[in-house]
């Protein structure tokens, strides 16, 4: 059988299960990576394991989200993460060198490797071709021990590019494009695959905007072929060696084919609050910009911030907007210094912050009250900003350097400016004795912990039978920054999850945590897509520490399920959506889970003797962790 490239990739790494979607398989993981927000807990977690040493072939730590070091409790962390990493055999990142996804794509990551990180944009290193996943800390801990990570095999999904990229239309149009077409949940349980002559056209940095935003689709993951454009780059930044060539077989099978013109696309937006709210630029000609945010895993490399100068040069940025500029690496900063390309975009009024997340994860740089702010970023989720009215527009590089230029948006027809295909330098500059590379042998390293780093608490076994209030109902499309909000305050708290879990739903409801206390034990109503959006599995861990057993919804996103899994919180689906609007917050299930096996329905009884359907996708494996209290339970009861 002529192969994809996915299928390829996750051949070569089986270690057990069938390859028919839909089935489960388990894949040896080559590489994994964590960033500081959910690194800290996912250390903890590799700790309770109690091995000496990673059995990966590499794994890094990253610190790029919690750079703000206001009081003790970051600083505590990078300091952990720091030990752990000596001691386990970990490189270090240390704060300010750069975005995780930027930095492993320009030093780590490999053609035909498979990658899971404790961050939902891991996928960007599938723009080298490698099969990247985002995944949650505990499965990223556990993969480090040499556990191979469980997925349900995916569809794949053959995304063909023709033509090429004209005018003013950028990588970021494509991706936006294709969530205009799938929407946020068009993407659950395939791999999108890019093929076709379109391909060769795109660079390296080009495709890892693609991949990395394919995220927003609920994907497994994207990929990109290993190609000559590949080995250019792999070239740029001295690793040359680690070069293989792979693309899918000739008449290859996919499961759905879609065909994107590059010619035909021009630049586009996503409007508040949701990555597949798109429209042409063009449709928000005259709209107020307030705040330009530029940079974010999708947006931070040399090629994308090599326009935006080409834009700004011996211009001034509209007196009315602030501009916001957040390079992805260490190495990207020194490129464009180099070139005198940062220059052209200071001198035209732009601030420069720190190589980190920053604004993109709301930590500082957030918008006005009711401000709008166009953003070079991922997500655009209600309240992500930092201001919980904030208007946030997605759009590509160029699109915001044009909005700042102006101070509002305009159509693109009138953009005199041109901007030069996104090129490479002729030379880049190595930033790897950045890292801190482990020592041969950490035995002696002590690991040096902080007040706010708190032991995760063991959880009990899912009991036979429960009675469960309805704790709180939501809608479609809750995403991670619904359940467990971030910015620099709560972000702080990832490593105490008694303290974190204070927070969960509070943009939502403030009273879901009192009322959860009060209850004891709960459930979650959720619509579809529940869980969309970050890896965070503190939107499964902090809702677990509050007694929530059971989540109920219409539709799961795949990453959050799996930490539902992780945590020993069963996910179940309404069997009659009809039943959602029939159940409100303060009602009471009656479970009886006695017979809970994968491929069988349940059941459950409000108060007044009425059966509510249910039913769920779960494998034996997934139960029997449930049943456990969790996977890391799970884990050491078989080792026992």
């Amino acid at each position: 059988m002529k192969q994809s490239l996915t299928r390829k990739i996750i051949a070569a790494h089986l270690v057990e299960g069938d390859m028919t979607p839909g089935r489960e398989v388990a894949i040896r993981i080559d590489q994994t990576l964590t960033q500081d927000a959910t690194g800290t807990m996912a250390y903890l977690q590799w700790e309770a394991i109690g091995l000496p040493r990673v059995k990966t072939e590499l794994s890094v730590s990253y610190v790029d989200h919690n750079t703000l070091q206001m009081g003790f409790r970051n600083p505590d962390d990078h300091r952990y993460l720091r030990s752990v990493a000596a001691k386990y055999g970990i490189v270090f990142s240390p704060p300010g060198t750069g975005i995780c996804h930027q930095l492993h794509l320009e030093n780590f990551a490999v053609p035909g490797k498979t990658l899971i990180g404790s961050d939902s944009h891991t996928p960007s290193a599938g723009g080298i071709g490698s099969l990247a996943m985002g995944a949650g800390g505990l499965s990223v801990a556990l993969a480090m021990a040499g556990e191979p990570y469980t997925i349900t095999m995916p569809k794949v999904f053959k995304i063909r590019l023709e033509g090429e990229l004209t005018g003013h239309a950028a990588a970021k149009d494509v991706i936006l494009h294709l969530l205009g077409i799938l929407t946020v949940k068009g993407g659950v349980g395939a791999v999108m695959e890019y093929c076709g002559p379109g391909v060769a056209s795109l660079s390296v940095p080009e495709r890892a905007t693609i991949t990395n935003m394919g995220a927003e689709l609920g994907a497994t993951t994207s990929i990109f072929p290993s190609d000559e454009q590949t080995r250019a780059f792999l070239a740029l930044m001295g690793r040359e060696a680690d070069f293989t060539p792979l693309a899918a077989d000739d008449g290859a099978e996919y499961d759905r084919e879609i065909v994107i013109d590059l010619n035909a696309l021009v630049p586009l937006a996503a409007r508040p609050h949701m990555p597949d709210l798109v429209v042409p630029v063009a449709e928000l000609d005259g709209l107020v910009v307030d705040q330009v945010a530029i940079g974010s895993c999708t947006n931070s490399s040399y090629s994308d911030l090599q326009g935006v100068a080409q834009v700004l040069a011996g211009e001034h940025i509209a007196p009315n907007t602030d501009l916001l500029l957040s390079p992805g690496s260490k190495q990207v900063l020194k490129m464009l210094m180099a070139e005198g390309l940062l220059d052209q975009i200071l001198d035209a009024g732009g601030r420069l912050l720190e190589c980190s997340c920053g604004p993109c994860i709301g930590m500082g740089g957030s918008p006005t009250s009711g401000g709008v702010s166009a953003r070079t970023f991922n997500r655009n989720f209600e309240g992500r900003s930092g201001t919980q009215d904030g208007q946030v527009y997605l759009v590509s590089p160029i699109t915001a350097a044009f909005c700042a230029l102006h101070g509002r948006f305009t159509d693109p027809a009138g953009w005199t400016k041109a901007v030069s295909k996104p090129s490479l330098p002729s030379s880049a500059p190595s930033i790897r004795h950045l890292f801190a590379f482990p020592p041969a042998e950490g035995s002696e390293v002590e690991v040096l912990r902080g007040p706010n780093i708190v032991a995760l608490s063991p959880f009990d076994r899912l009991p036979d039978t429960m009675e469960l209030p309805v704790l709180i109902k939501v809608g479609d499309n809750i995403t991670t920054d619904h359940i467990m909000p971030a910015g620099a305050a709560i972000t702080a708290l990832r490593s105490n999850i008694p303290a974190i879990s204070r927070h969960v739903f509070e943009r939502v409801d403030k009273d879901f945590v009192a009322r959860a206390e009060a209850a004891g034990q709960g459930l979650i109503l959720g619509g579809d897509n529940y869980g969309q959006g970050s890896s965070r599995e503190h939107a499964a861990l902090a809702p677990r520490h509050l007694g929530v057993r059971i989540v109920l919804a219409k539709s799961f996103a795949r990453i959050h399920k799996a930490n539902l899994v992780n945590f020993g919180i069963l996910p179940l689906v309404l069997a009659d959506a009809a039943d959602y609007d029939t159940l409100g917050q303060g009602d009471v299930l009656h479970f009886d889970l006695t017979t809970l096996a994968a491929g069988t329905p349940i059941a459950a009884k409000t108060a007044d003797g009425r059966r509510i359907e249910m039913g769920h996708d779960l494998t034996g494996n997934e139960i029997a962790i449930i049943k456990a209290g969790g996977l890391l339970n799970y884990v050491n009861d078989r080792q026992k």
